[in-house]
């Protein structure tokens, strides 16, 4: 049975007792509220009320399975719990979440993974494609539950207005691992039945929502604390950007929420729960909760009996909305001629030969409203740090005043001999998706303000709340980063390039930093809506037939960072690997602070290297294959010239075919599933080696008749190598199989697969003769060196060669010295053909050694396929000259130690982040 896992109350009404679909769930109609619930807990916002059980069900605050046929259930948030939990009750209802925001952060919500997971808002299981997720928390909703919840997410820099004092945990309840163990009493708190249990999303300490609060409230960022980025070391000027844009999260990983509730409208009530609503003397109203929700069309469905009393209608159309207000401040009118509800029940109502609200057209449409208010008290929180209170209460009339309210909380906050006039009124929505600032004029009614915003939505209301702001004309700082741009110009030919493009205000706009290798300039704004301006007109705009790309970077405190912290900047290719790149990316945006996260395949490794050019020490983790680490390596080489910290380490995890380098640097043979925390672990333990990398000077002589006509010598092709270099069949196989990629990418989304693809190139090319020898002359330090017959030649810097295989070989050869990454010289092995190789691969056999050494000489007489690292062309007769590169780059080698315990290690999460930061 799909719900057997759930805990799903009987419900009285047959069209709730069957199996809900997805849809169902989500368009749930309300129960008959009743009588108002008299069962009370010491969790605020619950309406609790006793049902009868006829399904397995267990306890969403102990977990524990409910054993007889009596619980309580919420009729809001479908929370359900034992009699004896009543009384510890912590978990708050949905309905309260807005109330308990410190600091309000928007979410991004991108599309959920396949687990099982629990909404945030309705405790129910998510299911198919309509669930989302929050890309940088724990927050996991339906789609149309995300418009109840409320801007909650982890604060991971400073903003510009909103301070906050000590930094404490950030508690999220629910979708623990079935392993956790509480904090406090050390026995299990996680649950794969209900949602149930604490985490919090800095240090991933997990705790039972009854022990919670017995934690010290200051959170110590956990295990990770050394290689994560603290937010109070992080400043961001971000005002209207989203979180999306602040986080560089590409637009195609969210759901537009802002159509999900024209969703909600079509299909509110399946067709087969219509006739048992009629059958049970129940009908279906719609209702909206403002002008908003009438215009978008976006209203809930409150399912009640035909003899329900006109307050018991409210309470029900309340819940629907997760408001925690009483019914007697509200009432409903009829949508058209907005006549109000004043009989005393509803089976009179409809009970005429005009029975406008009948089943057929889905019920009559009602408008909430909020009865008008002479007085009424508000709480105004106050911007910066401060013990006591959250929030001051303000009763406020008529004839109250932003300036009179500021009075009086600067009186209670015993500040009252400061000027008023220093200080505003700020009207924030904690919207889920985005946080409305505004600030109020001293003369605006308050009164009237909060009757503007019930009228356009009472849902609005529930999200809205007051701080007072210092007056401050703090100088304003947004960073971005402009790319696409044609490289190798100075610093004044892109200022010129950007003001004609971009028409830039020059006394607002500077050029801090300019990367003429990639094509790239940093841009220092001293205004909001011109750096809104240029952010969005960049991506609209090309230079030389290429769109230009824009990211909002936040600037990192290096100053504040401590003596023991080596922040981790990490990169990662979610088109590696199939979907296990994606779900590393969203893993490591949880696990770390956002800003240090970076999808690779967004603007390439630029954005996150210039964001730590002054970061004292760093290291890097790239998730992907050779390729995309060569990527990472020559984007460093270029423009290292520009950071503070100019060689740091770098570890990886292998998302590729190959993998060489991840396989003599100890990361394994591919990502297989292993938990990102002890990924993270592991990178903060690896061991820093030595590695040396090699230039590669195409210097490809046009020798065609065309050539020859024109005079024409191509110009030298420069390349990075890092693994190896390959020429003939072993370049060949790289280039058919990496067109077969470029025809179907579709299809090359597993290793297996595409190793498979690799076996069937390489069967095909079985008979394939070139006389490799003949077409190519070989010196090796100045030193000419005979060829012998064969198909492939490779020069190899690392150990490890197509997938793992040893072709240098393991036998003591008193001619050459025993290879190593950091030996300065590189090895030359020939191949005799498909079938050679197919033999190394096997480890039968080994190449052929032909030579060692540090300057390497070729001359090409023909047309020949070649590849570096993988990445195959064919390449144009001429010299190609092989020199080392540089200084040595430093690398990350897994701890022999860190491997063991991870290959004896099933499951990463068999223990809690809180054994796990045992003696740290």
């Amino acid at each position: 049975m799909a719900d057997s896992g759930r805990a799903r109350p009987a419900d009285p009404d047959p069209a709730d007792s069957r199996a809900e679909s997805p849809m169902a769930v989500r368009k749930r109609a309300q129960q008959s509220p009743g009588v108002r619930p008299k069962y009370q807990s010491s969790a605020p916002g619950h309406c609790l009320k006793k049902v009868t059980l006829t399904k397995p069900t267990y306890c969403h605050s102990c977990s524990d399975f409910i054993w007889g046929l009596i619980g309580f259930l919420c009729e809001v948030c479908n929370f359900m719990c034992h009699e004896k939990c009543l009384k510890t009750l912590r978990s708050v209802c949905s309905c309260m979440t807005p109330s308990l925001v410190r600091v309000p952060v928007a979410h991004c919500f991108g599309p959920a993974g396949h687990k099982k997971r629990f909404c945030c808002v309705c405790r129910k299981q998510t299911e198919g494609s309509t669930a989302l997720r929050c890309e940088v928390c724990e927050l996991h909703v339906h789609a149309d539950c995300a418009a109840f919840s409320c801007a909650d997410c982890r604060q991971s820099h400073l903003d510009v207005s909103l301070e906050r004092d000590t930094f404490h945990h950030h508690w999220r309840e629910g979708n623990l691992a079935s392993a956790a163990r509480c904090e406090v009493c050390r026995r299990s708190c996680g649950s794969s039945d209900v949602m149930a249990g604490m985490r919090c999303e800095w240090c991933g300490i997990t705790s039972h929502a009854a022990c919670y609060l017995s934690v010290p409230p200051e959170c110590t960022l956990g295990r990770l604390r050394c290689m994560l980025l603290h937010p109070a070391y992080v400043r961001l000027d971000s005002r209207n950007f989203s979180k999306m844009h602040c986080y560089r999260i590409t637009e195609s990983c969210s759901h537009d929420l802002d159509n999900s509730d024209d969703v909600d409208a079509s299909a509110a009530v399946s067709k087969d729960s219509q006739p048992a609503a009629a059958e049970s003397g129940k009908q279906f109203l719609k209702v909206f909760d403002g002008d908003d929700a009438v215009k978008r069309g976006f209203f809930r469905l409150v399912s009640i009996l035909r003899a329900t009393r006109n307050e018991e209608v409210v309470e029900a159309a309340l819940r629907a909305f997760y408001l925690p207000d009483e019914p007697q401040e509200y009432e409903l009118h009829e949508l058209g001629g907005l006549q109000r509800l004043h009989s005393d029940d509803i089976l009179n109502r409809n009970s005429g030969s005009d029975n406008r609200g009948s089943l057929k057209d889905g019920g009559e449409a009602w408008l909430l409203r909020a009865k008008p208010r002479d007085s009424e008290i508000i709480k105004v929180h106050a911007s910066w740090p401060r013990s006591g209170a959250a929030f001051v209460s303000v009763s406020v009339s008529e004839s109250s005043t932003a300036a009179s309210v500021l009075t009086e909380v600067l009186s209670q906050l015993h500040r009252q001999e400061e000027d008023a006039s220093s200080f505003s009124l700020l009207e924030v929505c904690m919207s889920s998706k985005q946080v409305q600032r505004q600030t109020l004029s001293p003369q605006e009614k308050i009164v009237d303000k909060l009757q503007e915003i019930r009228k356009a939505s009472l849902r609005q209301m529930n999200q809205t709340r007051f701080y007072i702001v210092e007056n401050r004309n703090r100088a304003v700082q947004v960073s971005l980063l402009i790319g696409g741009l044609p490289p190798l110009l100075t610093k004044e030919e892109y200022g010129q390039l950007i003001q004609e493009h971009l028409t830039i205000k020059s006394h607002l706009v500077t050029v801090s930093h300019s990367y003429a290798s990639q094509g790239a300039v940093a841009l220092q704004i001293s205004c909001f809506s011109e750096a809104e301006r240029i952010y969005m007109l960049a991506k609209d705009t090309t230079v030389n037939n290429k769109t230009l790309s824009s990211f909002v970077l936040p600037e990192i405190l290096h100053n504040e960072l401590g003596d023991d912290v080596c922040p981790l900047l990490v990169f990662v290719n979610p088109k590696s690997g199939g979907l296990k790149g994606r779900e590393l990316l969203y893993s490591f945006r949880k696990l770390l602070n956002p800003h240090q996260v970076f999808d690779i395949s967004n603007g390439g490794p630029l954005a996150g290297l210039h964001t730590f050019r002054e970061v004292p020490r760093f290291r890097v983790l790239v998730c992907g294959g050779d390729g995309t680490v060569g990527w990472v390596l020559g984007v460093l080489e270029a423009v290292r010239h520009k950071l503070v910290c100019r060689e740091p380490p770098i570890g990886i995890v292998p998302l590729g075919t190959g993998n060489d380098l991840a396989r003599i640097l100890r990361w394994g043979a591919g990502y297989s599933g292993e938990d990102p925390h002890h990924i993270l672990v592991s990178v903060d333990e690896a061991d820093e080696v030595l590695m040396d990398r090699w230039t590669i000077l195409l210097d490809a002589q046009d020798i065609s008749e065309d050539g020859k006509d024109n005079g024409f010598l191509e110009p030298p092709k420069i390349v990075q190598m890092n693994n190896y270099f390959g020429l003939g069949i072993d370049a060949e196989l790289s280039l058919d199989f990496h067109q077969a990629r470029e025809d179907e990418p579709d299809k090359f989304t597993s290793r297996f697969h595409n190793k498979g693809v690799y076996v069937k190139v390489g069967l095909q090319k079985i008979s394939y003769t070139r006389s490799l020898h003949k077409e190519l002359q070989l010196q090796v330090d100045a030193q000419n060196v005979p060829l012998p017959n064969i198909e492939g030649l490779i020069f190899l810097n690392i150990p490890s060669w197509g997938s793992g295989a040893d072709l240098w070989g393991s036998e003591v050869d008193g001619r050459y010295g025993k290879p190593s990454i950091d030996d300065g010289l590189l090895e030359v092995v020939g191949v005799t053909g498909v079938v050679h190789m197919g033999q190394v691969q096997s480890g039968m056999r080994s190449g052929i050694r032909i030579a060692q050494g540090n300057y390497i000489r070729l001359t090409v007489s023909k047309p020949i396929p070649v590849q570096v690292d993988g990445e195959p062309w064919i390449q144009p007769p001429g010299h190609i000259i092989i020199s080392a590169a540089g200084p040595k780059v430093r690398m990350l080698r897994k701890s022999k130690q860190k491997q063991k315990k991870s290959s004896g290690a099933k499951d990463g999460r068999s223990e809690s982040p809180s054994s796990r930061d045992g003696g740290h």
